[in-house]
């Protein structure tokens, strides 16, 4: 079975589709952050691609340092925003704001992130330029 034409996804498919471990997606499970659609005869836990979806937007908000508080928080949001009509301009409103201030919130954190990066290349450059100076002296 195959998760894009619809139907259910074991764990282990899903797992190597998002690159996440089978422990991490059954603490994700423990945790209400994503819950398998169904379950197979042999209770082997089944999921669909919106399950897959939500894993990933998991997978990318932990490395921004978001708690698993504010990924469920931010999931609800877009959960709600995907019901439909139903929701009234200002409920809408609100539940845009919070996706937003998530937006935000990542936005900075990946400026936060280059800093680190930038530092990082420059102490790596720093060390290379330091082993070719030392690598010449020893030939000279």
């Amino acid at each position: 079975m195959s998760g894009t034409d619809g139907k259910h996804m074991q764990i282990g498919e899903v797992a190597a589709r998002t690159e996440l471990s089978l422990r991490t997606i059954r603490h994700y499970e423990e945790t209400g952050l994503v819950i398998p659609s169904a379950r197979s005869q042999g209770g082997f836990r089944l999921y669909t691609e919106s399950d897959v979806q939500r894993l990933m937007v998991i997978r990318r908000m932990k490395p921004l340092g978001f708690t698993l508080d504010q990924m469920r928080d931010l999931l609800d949001a877009t959960d709600r925003l995907d019901a439909g009509p139903d929701l009234g301009a200002e409920e809408r409103e609100t539940l845009l704001e919070r996706v937003r201030g998530y937006e935000r919130a990542a936005g900075e954190q990946v400026a936060r992130l280059r800093v680190q990066l930038a530092r990082a290349e420059d102490f790596a450059l720093t060390l290379r330029a330091r082993l070719e100076q030392d690598s010449s002296a020893t030939r000279a």
